[in-house]
């Protein structure tokens, strides 16, 4: 149905930004809105000095392990630092970080601020990871990282990545060992959606544009595929296999380009920048 108003569709209720590719993150109670996303989201990446590929735990075999690190940024310098499992920290772009990292992930790698020339990333098959394990040799895509962002971000695709209280509840409705933690989806934005809103309404967004709080506006452009991330350890959080399973039972989509795919959430490109906050109002206007 296209609307010639725009429709309150719900309100911001969570902010997350990730400072190092494939690492945790931080929550934030505001944020500032760029043409590339979040403003020092995957502002950092590990390079792969065998491959030059960035390194992703879209790939559990080898980057795993980078789901045990927290990124943040300090607020007055904008630093990142980044804590390690065992609970130091290092200043991104310090050669003794560079050094641990390569030990934690037995791989040569190094933190960077800028992309290679056709940054990639490569993508284990999900499905064939949940059936045969984490360190089975699967088959696997290698992905051109930032297809729908612009140039010289670690973005996997978009900008944004945004999902909506009423798709984590119909994610979490299907288990038995209680509920999915919002952050294996890894979402920039989270949107709370009215009580009576069902199943997934984010497919019903694409082409459309998002305007959150005064000045901030998107363009749905493709639903959000799942890869093997929601099911690995997250810090603390133990693996949870079933946190894929739930999208490949609900919520299958035929993604132009990338044939059908489980699917939580969807990204963005941003129309306008600006900044928003937790508790801003979250309107939809169809293409």
């Amino acid at each position: 149905m296209v609307h010639s108003t725009p429709l309150l569709v719900g309100t911001v209720a969570a902010l997350h930004r990730y400072p190092v590719k494939s690492m945790l993150g931080e929550a934030l109670a505001a944020a500032i809105v760029t043409g590339n996303g979040i403003k020092g989201d995957r502002a950092h990446a590990l390079i792969d000095a065998a491959t030059g590929n960035v390194a992703s735990a879209k790939r559990p075999q080898l980057w795993r392990s980078l789901l045990g690190c927290t990124a943040r940024t300090d607020a007055a310098t904008g630093a990142v630092s980044v804590q390690l499992p065992g609970g130091s920290a290092h200043v991104a772009g310090s050669a003794v970080l560079d050094m641990i990292l390569s030990s934690l992930t037995t791989r040569g790698v190094w933190l960077s601020q800028v992309p290679p020339e056709a940054a990639a990333v490569e993508r284990s098959h999900p499905e064939a990871v949940l059936a045969e394990g984490l360190d089975a040799p699967v088959g696997m895509d290698s992905l051109t990282l930032g297809q729908g962002a612009p140039a010289g971000t670690f973005m996997d695709f978009a900008p944004l990545h945004l999902i909506t209280s009423a798709t984590l509840a119909a994610l979490c409705a299907t288990q038995a060992d209680g509920p999915l933690e919002t952050l294996r989806y890894r979402p920039n934005i989270v949107i709370e959606t009215a009580p009576d809103v069902r199943g997934f309404p984010e497919n019903d967004w694409l082409e459309g544009t998002l305007h959150i709080g005064d000045a901030v506006a998107v363009k749905i452009i493709l639903a959000s595929p799942r890869c093997a991330i929601p099911t690995l350890a997250h810090g603390a959080l133990p693996p949870r296999p079933d946190a894929l399973r739930a999208a490949i039972a609900l919520n299958k989509v035929d993604i132009p380009g990338f044939g059908v795919q489980p699917c939580a959430g969807v990204y963005a490109s941003v129309l306008m920048a600006g900044s928003i906050r937790v508790g801003d109002k979250v309107t939809f206007t169809a293409a």
